[in-house]
């Protein structure tokens, strides 16, 4: 809930608001404000670059190399050997053709898929284990497909034999019936 409760005023005060007079009369301060600053500003920075241009180049070159601290870095000066200054690099200084450093992972995962694919051109060669056992297996199957492949041609061919035979029964049969 707001301050104030329900009633919306602040211990039973009024609200007041400002007038569009009011508004427009602080707005316009301000824009004159803004322009007063602004030609200071302008005449401020006139003198400074008079005064770098009659300044010494060494005392230039500290200005740009330091660059804003926090806190009380400004007022110590730490160095620290392990800190790594970030340098930034222009386009044309980028290698993109250079040899290019994996991780440790990369490097991991590049062996790995090169042992899978040893791996399965061996298997494929049937110079492994489980090729050899799967090959193994193969024979055996082949073996007993073949088996029952036989017995089957076997038992056709009786049958076709029985069953001429009763064929020539029957018409002997039939024959002497007539």
């Amino acid at each position: 809930m707001p301050k104030g409760g329900k009633k919306g005023g602040h211990k039973g005060r009024m609200r007041t608001y400002t007038s569009p007079e009011e508004i427009d009369a602080q707005m316009k301060e301000e824009k004159e404000r803004k322009k007063n600053e602004e030609e200071e500003g302008a005449a401020v920075n006139d003198n400074q670059t008079e005064d770098k241009l009659t300044a010494s180049g060494s005392e230039d070159s500290d200005d740009e190399g330091s660059q804003k601290r926090k806190g009380i870095e400004g007022l110590i000066e730490i160095e620290n050997p392990n800190r790594v200054a970030q340098k930034t690099k222009k386009v044309t200084e980028i290698e993109l053709e250079g040899p290019k450093q994996l991780s440790r992972r990369e490097r991991e995962e590049i062996e790995k898929q090169k042992a899978k694919e040893r791996y399965m051109k061996m298997h494929l060669a049937g110079k492994t284990d489980q090729a050899k056992a799967d090959l193994a297996r193969l024979a055996i199957i082949r073996k007993q497909r073949e088996e029952a492949a036989r017995k089957k041609e076997e038992e056709r061919k009786e049958k076709d034999a029985t069953a001429a035979a009763a064929v020539a029964a029957k018409g002997l049969h039939t024959l002497s019936l007539k």
